[in-house]
């Protein structure tokens, strides 16, 4: 997600430093740079042109601070202004209501009916009886996709067999919802190939008959300028309240997120970054400038491990820690709580590296991989007591594993190493921790590098 941008954007930020101010002759050559980078970022030319006056406006004349150098000066201005361009701040949805009723808004490939679900598992993470409502009766085989996304969430999903009037459905479902207490309701409604007018008074009728809180419009991100254009076109009709921009993580030049909010006036409300049914996120323009910037996006990271930790197995592994227990099963499941985080590559986005270019997050996420893969297969190729107590691997062990996994008995043995030096560091680290809470100033413990 806007890798290009962040690329070009660091080059040309990097070219100001060294100057005492910035001028309009030192930026004049910047901001050209700027707003090209922005076209070649799919951005829509009417918010170019609106972010560029006000860069320049706010740029030219600025005496640097003192101990900030122009470039880091000239980075404070475009994150405010890619803040402002993205909506400013996060807008929470709204779900008032009894119950609070949903539509889900867009065109067929956009990825509502899939977003539908996400949806639904977000709001039952927190606490709710979220309902979904097959409402796209033209197309069989979404009402099919519903259900047996529903079916792997655990939410339920109401449909009415061969019903093609989408108004009854819905009233239908609301009287259920009211007599079960689910809340919210989510109405998946029909898509088409392009906008027309069958679909949007199908539409009206449902948004006019039961009032819904939230009228969030679906949009691939991959769309590029296109994505403007059907924006505008369904906020004209039905004055939507919010956007999903779904496949962010497969648009490389981010032109879409850039512009939709700007242009429809209209806040981007949730994104949609993997596959995954888990992958939904609150949108944060702040947080979305920072990562455009290189400035990473710590926050949303510590949010998602808080979210796929398991608070119990954490305690335990603290405690396995302190008496340099940490076994090789622990470190397997370590290991499958790091994937539900995301993919190396996605991790290493979200952390502020300064110069970290796509290329080389690729390349050290695929050795990264890789290297995990290997030492998955050396665990695996282990007995259930040598996973348990990796002090039984012996020579005849050692080689016996190495078979079992197709390694050179070098790599066991240095797997094996800095598998120690791992446990000792993580005993010194928690007994540090311990050393602090106590008031003492312990000893630093040796790390295995």
């Amino acid at each position: 997600m806007f890798d290009g941008l962040s690329s070009k954007l660091h080059g040309i930020i990097r070219k100001v430093s060294g100057n005492a101010t910035l001028t309009e002759d030192n930026i004049a050559e910047a901001l050209k740079e700027i707003r090209r980078a922005l076209l070649e970022a799919d951005v829509n030319l009417r918010v170019v042109k609106a972010f560029m006056t006000s860069l320049k406006d706010k740029a030219i004349g600025i005496q640097v601070t003192e101990g900030v150098n122009p470039a880091q000066q000239l980075v404070k201005l475009v994150h405010d202004e890619l803040v402002e361009v993205l909506g400013k701040e996060n807008t929470p949805l709204n779900l008032s209501g009894t119950p609070p009723i949903i539509m889900m808004l867009g065109l067929q490939g956009s990825g509502k009916t899939t977003s539908a679900a996400k949806l639904a598992l977000k709001f039952k993470k927190e606490g709710k009886r979220p309902l979904l409502v097959a409402c796209d009766v033209y197309r069989p085989a979404a009402i099919t996709q519903l259900k047996t996304l529903g079916e792997q969430i655990g939410v339920e999903v109401f449909t009415i067999d061969e019903e093609k009037n989408v108004q009854l459905i819905a009233q239908k479902a609301l009287d259920r919802a009211r007599e079960n207490n689910f809340s919210p309701v989510i109405i998946d409604t029909a898509g088409r190939l392009q906008i027309d007018d069958t679909m949007m008074a199908e539409l009206l009728l449902l948004d006019r008959a039961f009032h819904p809180c939230e009228k969030l419009l679906v949009i691939d991100a991959m769309m590029g300028q296109e994505a403007v254009n059907i924006a505008d076109n369904f906020n004209i009709q039905l004055d939507i309240t919010g956007v999903i921009l779904t496949k962010l993580d497969g648009d490389s030049r981010g032109g879409s997120a850039l512009s939709v909010s700007y242009c429809t006036n209209k806040p981007i409300k949730l994104t949609g970054n993997g596959e995954k049914i888990e992958e939904l996120q609150d949108f944060h323009p702040a947080r979305i400038a920072d990562r455009i910037l290189g400035m990473g996006d710590v926050v949303t990271l510590v949010e998602k491990a808080q979210e796929v930790f398991d608070e119990k197995q954490a305690v335990e592994f603290e405690k396995k820690m302190k008496k340099a227990e940490f076994t090789f099963n622990d470190f397997l499941n370590m290991q499958k709580q790091m994937k539900m985080l995301g993919s190396i590559e996605s991790i290493l986005g979200m952390l502020p590296i300064p110069g970290l270019s796509k290329d080389n997050r690729q390349m050290i996420a695929n050795e990264g991989e890789k290297q995990l893969n290997k030492i998955q297969a050396f665990i695996f190729s282990m007995t259930p007591r040598e996973r348990e107590n990796p002090a039984l691997l012996n020579s005849s062990r050692k080689k016996r594993i190495a078979k079992g996994c197709g390694m050179e008995l070098s790599e066991i043995n240095q797997f094996i190493t800095q598998f120690d030096g791992m446990r000792k560091m993580m005993k010194g680290l928690s007994n540090m921790q311990e050393g602090m809470k106590k008031g003492k100033m312990p000893k630093m413990p040796k790390f295995p590098f």
